[in-house]
């Protein structure tokens, strides 16, 4: 993700990469690891590359090299930092950033309740550094849509179930975006004077885990790890007679990329914490 964020950067006129930091590629160029295949291997950057700034395109921006910690961003510039990384390494570079006055948008998931009123305090509106942050469990449009859709559907059936599907190297289960889909779900059905979907008749499981885990508002979520994935996810609804399956795909990481644009070129303008990209998208 690190990758993609560069190139889609390096390609927007209007922004201009100046720093990229992932210890595990630090020392290299962005030019090296977005312009070679298999340079860095078949994962990529996995650390927190692509913070940049709104301020131009500079024509030596592949050649910026990759940081190994988070020191050189306040030097470099950077007014927008982005993160796709992984928990502790994300709620440190959310520490910098509101301390350092330095805009946030953040991919990272595993986020708890708890964590995100930490960070309402640390971007508070009218806070010291001025700095704002978007977190968004997926940027993909069609994922954004999808998770609507299926709050949409919610209070019209009996059950509710959703399969999330990604990769093997992901590191959390179940995944953001299906813990934000059964959220919206159970708010939806509050909000229409419905309760929490109805448990079924499972009394004996053969298998640990194999009705998946009860999440908000009763909504069972099953994940999936394979290779060859990448993110994608299945909302299957029952009713006496009927059913309905809403699901969406990404293939390939670039369809995040829309996404993260809109969140870098609109998050200065959004005080304090934004959750998910729906408020930037009007819906």
């Amino acid at each position: 993700m690190g990758r993609e964020v560069c190139r889609a950067v390096l390609g927007r006129p209007g922004l201009e990469l100046v720093a990229a930091v992932d210890p595990g590629c630090a020392g290299s160029t962005v030019g090296a690891l977005v312009g070679t295949a298999g340079a860095v291997g078949p994962a990529g950057p996995a650390g927190r590359a692509g913070p940049e700034r709104t301020s131009g395109r500079s024509v030596a921006a592949e050649a910026v090299v990759v940081g190994e910690d988070l020191s050189g961003l306040a030097s470099a510039g950077v007014e927008v930092a982005v993160d796709f990384s992984h928990l502790d390494s994300s709620k440190a570079m959310l520490a910098h950033c509101a301390s350092s006055g330095i805009h946030a948008v953040v991919g990272t998931t595993g986020f708890t309740q708890a964590d995100l009123d930490e960070l309402s305090q640390r971007f508070a509106p009218g806070g010291g550094s001025g700095a704002n942050c978007v977190v968004a469990a997926n940027f993909a449009i069609g994922a954004v849509l999808m998770m609507r859709f299926a709050a949409m559907a919610a209070p019209w059936f009996d059950s509710a179930e959703v399969i999330e599907l990604h990769h093997e190297g992901k590191r959390d289960a179940p995944s953001g975006t299906s813990l934000r889909t059964a959220e919206g779900m159970a708010a939806s059905r509050s909000a229409a004077g419905r309760g929490e979907f109805p448990p079924d008749a499972t009394s004996t499981v053969l298998v640990e885990g194999a009705r998946g885990g009860r999440g908000p508002g009763g909504v069972r979520i099953h994940s999936v790890r394979l290779p060859g994935l990448v993110a994608h996810q299945e909302v299957l609804f029952g009713a006496a007679g009927q059913g309905l399956t809403i699901r969406q795909d990404s293939y390939d990481r670039a369809s995040f990329m829309d996404g993260v644009l809109l969140a870098v070129e609109s998050v200065a303008s959004r005080p304090g914490l934004t959750l998910g990209i729906e408020p930037l998208l009007g819906i």
